[in-house]
């Protein structure tokens, strides 16, 4: 009896510990947006003093900051940290529920779908504003029932999924390269920039249908998080703890293809934050404890600075899709050769 009562007195306290260490880490990544929001600013062509900014944000029009800070900075900074939530919060639910790093959204189609219709949308339609928004997400939608209906053969299969995914990524990119092939030179500048990845010209208007999207689509991931655990040790044993792993990876994927899908028809398709967001969160949290929140904090910390280095840090100017397709390129090598050697599992 006495040794019952000591192994469950360790259980609790390392159980105790463990949430303890994860409330520790999501406060510290929180921390460390805060502060990368802050400094974006503040900083740009010609430093803004805290208290100017505040003062801004309060709605004070204090000459000259009141532009820079309210009507560029601040949406830019606003739209980079929701795009950044959705991306990673979305893309480290597909990686959870299917048990394998590389499969992202961005890497088994579910981006270029509404990539292909915005591009669609802009050189043969001439779409822009609220029409091109919709089509975007429309597609996005669409090519991941399309994924998830191709995939299906008595349930749905991890590996199944990625490879009819990387299949229809190929045939819609090829799509996509002869939609710039055949656009008039007008049309081809803006093409690109929504293709590369891009926050500039943001808007706080756009910010409306993200949040709702977090919202909806995010809490429906999130109401998924304690069945995403249990599917990390395994369909089988998330079986036995009595998850019902069909349901879970049908409204988890409407979940994370939702956000992804109106993020993309907002910024364009960012590259690789979906699929980095996940592992750096692995690697921070360790086995134990939901990588959700982090994974999503770190999303928000990588388009956010990432759009920053993008402006100021590096020689010339680029689009925040250019910083972290370079980060993540390499990054994306090394997840395949350590999935090679060890296994495929987050």
């Amino acid at each position: 009896m006495t040794e019952t009562v000591t192994t469950l007195s360790a259980l609790i306290r390392g159980r105790r510990s463990r949430a303890t260490r994860w409330r520790g880490i999501v406060t510290g990544l929180l921390a460390v947006l805060l502060a990368g929001i802050a400094l974006t600013l503040m900083l740009g062509q010609s430093f803004t003093p805290p208290d100017v900014v505040a003062r801004v944000l309060m709605g004070e029009q204090v000459p000259g900051a009141a532009f820079a800070v309210g009507q560029l900075r601040l949406p830019r900074a606003v739209v980079s940290v929701l795009a950044g939530l959705s991306f990673g919060l979305g893309g480290v639910a597909f990686q959870i529920m299917l048990r394998n790093p590389l499969a992202s959204p961005d890497i088994i189609g579910v981006s270029a779908g509404s990539s292909a219709a915005a591009i669609f949308g802009i050189v043969f339609l001439s779409l822009d504003g609220a029409s091109l928004f919709g089509l975007s997400i429309a597609s996005g939608l669409a090519v991941a029932l399309l994924i998830y209906g191709l995939s299906f053969k008595g349930g749905v299969a991890g590996s199944r999924l990625i490879l009819v995914g990387i299949g229809i990524s190929a045939m819609i990119n090829s799509f996509i390269a002869y939609s710039l092939a055949r656009a008039p030179s007008w049309d081809l500048q803006e093409a690109m920039r929504w293709l590369s990845g891009s926050v500039n010209g943001a808007r706080l208007e756009q910010a409306g249908p993200m949040i709702l999207s977090l919202i909806v689509f995010g809490g429906l991931v999130l109401t998924r998080s304690r069945a995403l655990e249990a599917l990390r040790m395994g369909e089988d044993m998330a079986a036995a703890l009595g998850v019902s792993v069909g349901a879970t990876r049908l409204s988890v994927m409407i979940g994370a293809v939702g956000m992804i899908a109106v993020a993309t028809a907002t910024t364009g398709p960012i590259a690789f934050v979906a699929f980095l967001s996940g592992p750096i969160a692995a690697r921070i949290v360790g086995p134990n404890g939901s990588l959700l929140m982090p994974a999503a904090l770190i999303g928000a910390g990588l388009v956010l600075l990432g759009d920053y280095a993008g402006q100021f840090l590096l020689p010339g100017r680029y689009p925040v899709g250019v910083v972290t397709g370079a980060l993540g390129a390499p990054f994306l090598i090394y997840l395949i050769i350590r999935a090679n050697r060890t296994g495929s599992a987050l």
